[in-house]
């Protein structure tokens, strides 16, 4: 399990927690690694003190800042497992929702994520209207321009096959927000096949995404992927 985390010292301490109590009892071997974006607060001793406690536990840490893409897109490449989940750090998408995910992971299935919108998700806490409404809008965009028939390329609890993982971020590009649907866009160039699961979900406050600052950026990462077209989406970033 991978979590990228940007100054998350009021909410690390407790997603570790919930965390090892759900996987205490999982059937199969398992490691969280909390791959922190250049920290200045005091998440990287948290996670230290946590994992000296919890032996699964483990920290990935780098400066400066570079984006939770690079983020995810570091512990995706440098871990070793039969599956790859990434979860963000509030734990919106509580972590038992990962049974769900894994149920739809077959031969032929090779990427499963959470969705939201769709009409067997639970939405127990529901963002603002206003964020939730530019969410939907700007997933139109994504659907229209790039990744068509998926209703939520933005929720943070996604679960790849290893060697899928490998294939698909080795080539993603994008180290801010847009990393979410450069990954399944890339992910459909390369012909996986992606399950969306409907799951349970609850808005947390202290979201990093600013919507002023952030929207547009992604807009234009957006239209930068679909100009570049499927070969050099698909060339493999060296910088990885």
């Amino acid at each position: 399990m991978i979590i990228p985390a940007y100054n998350e010292d009021q909410r690390i301490g407790p997603t570790m927690e919930r965390v090892a109590e759900y996987f205490s009892e999982y059937p199969v071997s398992w490691a969280v690694y909390i791959v922190s974006d250049g920290s200045k607060d005091n998440t990287n001793q948290l996670v230290k003190d946590f994992s000296e406690k919890n032996s699964n536990f483990h920290l990935i840490d780098y400066s400066p800042n570079r984006g939770k893409g690079y983020a995810v897109r570091k512990g995706m490449l440098e871990i070793e497992a039969d599956y790859l989940l990434f979860s963000d750090a509030d734990l919106a998408a509580p972590i038992e929702e990962i049974t769900k995910l894994q149920a739809h992971l077959t031969n032929q299935v090779h990427i499963a994520i959470g969705s939201r919108p769709l009409k067997d998700s639970k939405l127990e806490i529901r963002q603002p209207w206003y964020r939730e409404m530019l969410g939907r809008m700007f997933n139109k965009a994504v659907q229209l321009m790039a990744v068509k028939g998926i209703d939520d390329t933005q929720c943070g609890f996604k679960i790849f096959r290893n060697e899928v993982a490998k294939d698909i971020f080795s080539r993603c590009k994008l180290d801010g927000f847009g990393f979410d649907f450069e990954s399944l866009i890339i992910a459909r160039d390369l012909g996986y096949e992606i399950a969306e699961v409907p799951i349970r979900w609850s808005h947390q406050e202290g979201s990093k995404v600013v919507l002023l600052r952030d929207g547009p950026r992604m807009l234009r990462d957006l239209v930068k992927l679909r100009m570049w077209g499927k070969n050099k989406r698909l060339v493999v970033n060296n910088e990885s």
